[in-house]
């Protein structure tokens, strides 16, 4: 009475399920990657189609200087009407600039709670090298 192995042994069953894990994690990390790539590939395009729409609205407000310009000079002299809209624009930035400024001089130093913190934290652990305790 020979007995035919239809049914795998256990070990061949732990063998099977090590081989099907590994490729089954491999697979996954190949589809995460995947996934990252693309994900960075619309980063990408939308960081670039970004980047465009500034230079677009750059060349907008330029054209809108111009139209302004060209508005004063319907009444004034064009040198005239270019000086005078200089000057609003130099306004602008000038008062951009001071808020900026106000706004620059509000910043707390950088991370002084936490700096302090690693000091003691460096003090203590300097003290229980050697033994001490503070």
């Amino acid at each position: 009475m020979t007995e035919s192995k239809t049914e795998a042994s256990t070990g061949e069953l732990l063998g099977q399920l090590s081989s099907q894990t590994s490729r089954l994690i491999r697979d996954e990390l190949r589809l995460a990657q995947k996934e990252m790539q693309e994900s960075a590939r619309h980063a990408g395009v939308g960081a670039g189609l970004a980047g465009a729409a500034g230079v677009f609205a750059v060349l907008g407000l330029a054209t809108l200087v111009a139209a302004s310009v060209a508005a004063l000079a319907l009444v004034l002299p064009v040198w005239a009407a270019a000086v005078i809209v200089a000057v609003a624009l130099f306004a602008v930035a000038g008062v951009a600039a001071l808020i900026g400024k106000k706004q620059v001089a509000q910043v707390p130093p950088p991370a002084a709670v936490s700096v302090d913190s690693v000091k003691t934290d460096i003090a203590e652990l300097k003290g229980a090298r050697h033994g001490s305790t503070a």
